[in-house]
């Protein structure tokens, strides 16, 4: 038994010593990789991402938690952003913050952006640290065409926050000079959805 313990504890060791290095070879691809792509090096981004079974595509910088979508979604991108979806790059993932690239992308009103992470299976409705879904930062923003993308996309206007408000909330507070209101009922209408009615028919 004892012999069989001892045994055990090498095999052990033996491993952990191997996957040491690996580790951190892995850890120096991802930098590299990161580095490549906000230097906006394709070749070296190509030739690191080009080994079968290759997982670097999605290597987060270990301070803020970004990936390399997340970088490119920060600059505006969109060539980028669908070279690193091609090769499989997981637009869910969130930074340290809880924000995915698609929530970026709606902070900063990059259009495109969301429309191209929405194309490829980003999640639409996932909030950030503090609660605010990508409706609620695009209602921030005032900005309709983008209020219809992402109800489109299937956003939902009722989902709150932090503080317990939605984004149909943030629209009725910024009073109908705004015209965000009418545009989440236009857009639910438009997705086939029956909306909440105000006032007398």
């Amino acid at each position: 038994m004892k012999r069989f313990a001892k045994y055990t504890l090498l095999a052990a060791l033996a491993g952990s010593l191997v996957a040491g290095p690996v580790h951190a070879q892995a850890q120096r691809d991802g930098y590299k990789f990161l580095d490549a792509v906000k230097e906006r090096n394709g070749t070296e981004a190509t030739q690191l991402l080009s080994e079968p079974g290759n997982v670097l595509v999605n290597s987060r910088d270990i301070t803020s938690g970004e990936t390399a979508l997340h970088i490119v979604t920060q600059r505006r991108d969109p060539v980028w952003l669908r070279f690193l979806l091609a090769k499989g790059a997981n637009p869910n993932i969130a930074d340290r913050k809880g924000a995915t690239p698609l929530q970026l992308a709606a902070q900063l009103g990059f259009v495109e952006g969301v429309e191209i992470l929405a194309e490829r299976g980003a999640a639409v409705d996932v909030p950030n640290s503090t609660g605010e879904t990508p409706l609620i930062a695009a209602v921030h923003r005032r900005d309709g065409p983008l209020v219809r993308l992402l109800i489109a996309e299937g956003a939902d206007a009722d989902r709150a926050d932090n503080s317990g408000r939605t984004a149909r909330d943030y629209a009725r507070l910024m009073g109908a000079r705004s015209g965000l209101l009418q545009e989440i009922e236009r857009a639910e209408a438009d997705r086939g959805e029956q909306t909440e009615t105000y006032g007398p028919n």
